[in-house]
C-alpha cells in the first residue's frame, strides 16, 4: 500500500517506521527543516519537505495514488484540511487524522471525517481500566458502521451475576462475543452464566452502548 504521512514529529516518525518494517511504500510530509532530516537520516529518502495543507505538496506526494493519508500534525485545522482534501480533491478512499483536543471530534465528524485518533481518549481509557468507578470502557467505536466495543467488568453486587445471557433479554443489534474470566478467554453460549468480576466485551450500535452499563448495574440513564 501506498501510505502518505502528514506530520514528521514523533507520531509520524513512528508511524512510517513500523509502516516501513510491514513492507509498504511510505512518504512524510514535514515542513519543518530539522525534522524532514532526521526522517531521511533515520528512515532514509522517504520524506517531502513542505506543508501538507498546499495543493502543491500533495500533487508532489502523488496523493491521488495513495491508499491511505494520515494527517498527524500538531494542529487540528491542518489535520482537518488535509484530510478533506485528500478524500475530496485527490479520492483517497482512507484518511486518517489525529486529534489533539477532544472537544473537535464533533466538528470532524460534521465534515465527513470519520476516522479519527485521540490520544487523550486512548489515555482516558486506560485510566478508566484503573478506576473502579469507570465500570464501562469504550474500546473503539466504529462510526462509519454505527457501532461501538465495549468493556466492563461485572461488579459484586451486580444484578446480572448469577444470570445466563439469554436471561438478559439483549436486544438483536447487543451481543456478548467473549468473557474473561480469571485471564482466559471464554466464547460464551446463551447458556452461560456470568460470574461477578468477569471482563465482558460487547459489541454494539451506537444506540444500545450504554446498555451494558445499565445491565451490570441495573442502573437507567
Amino acid at each position: 500500500m501506498y501510505i502518505v504521512i502528514v506530520g514528521g514529529g514523533k507520531v509520524g516518525y513512528y508511524l512510517a517506521k513500523h509502516l516501513l518494517h510491514d513492507g509498504h511504500e511510505v512518504l512524510v510530509i514535514e515542513k519543518d527543516r530539522k525534522k524532514e532530516e532526521a526522517l531521511i537520516a533515520e528512515l532514509g529518502e522517504i520524506s517531502l519537505r513542505g506543508d501538507g495543507t498546499e495543493t502543491w505538496a500533495m500533487n508532489k506526494a502523488g496523493l491521488s495514488r495513495a491508499d491511505i493519508v494520515i494527517a498527524v500534525t500538531g494542529d487540528d485545522e491542518d489535520n482537518l484540511m488535509i484530510s478533506q482534501m485528500a478524500k475530496s480533491k485527490y479520492g483517497v478512499r482512507r484518511a486518517i487524522a489525529r486529534i489533539n483536543n477532544p472537544k473537535n471530534e464533533h466538528i470532524f465528524r460534521l465534515l465527513g471525517i470519520q476516522q479519527t485518533v485521540s490520544t487523550t481518549e486512548i489515555i482516558l481509557a486506560q485510566i478508566e481500566r484503573e478506576i473502579p468507578a469507570h465500570s464501562l470502557v469504550h474500546l473503539m467505536t466504529l462510526r462509519e458502521a454505527g457501532a461501538a466495543i465495549l468493556e466492563a467488568r461485572v461488579p459484586e453486587d451486580s444484578p446480572a451475576a448469577g444470570k445466563m445471557l439469554k436471561e438478559l433479554n439483549l436486544p438483536d443489534d447487543f451481543v456478548m462475543p467473549l468473557i474473561i474470566r480469571e485471564g482466559k478467554g471464554i466464547v460464551p453460549q446463551s447458556s452461560t452464566l456470568l460470574n461477578a468480576g468477569d471482563e465482558v466485551v460487547a459489541v454494539t450500535t451506537l444506540q444500545h452502548e450504554k446498555l451494558l452499563e445499565e445491565i451490570l448495574n441495573n442502573s437507567k440513564k
